[in-house]
């Protein structure tokens, strides 16, 4: 690859503080911040907000929502449409 035009690639640790997870990839992401790696070579590290292991989709816990009472509630406000 070309140095000039293309950014650095190397390891960076990505970190899930909501779900206490944490892995080892390559990315052109930098930090100023490190974390001693369970290999115990130093790496940059990374916050992010949600990551697979917190997502609701990835770990099953996602909400059910209420939509019946939704529909209740507008036509209790706005009233049911003439022919419905």
């Amino acid at each position: 690859m070309n140095n000039v035009i293309h950014p650095a690639y190397a390891p960076v640790v990505f970190r899930d503080r909501a779900a206490g997870h944490a892995f080892l990839t390559r990315s052109t992401m930098t930090s100023e911040r490190t974390v001693e790696w369970e290999d115990g070579n130093t790496y940059p590290v990374v916050d992010v907000e949600i990551s697979a292991a917190g997502h609701p989709f990835h770990t099953g816990s996602r909400r059910v929502l209420d939509t019946a009472g939704r529909v209740e509630r507008f036509e209790r406000r706005y009233g049911r449409r003439p022919g419905r």
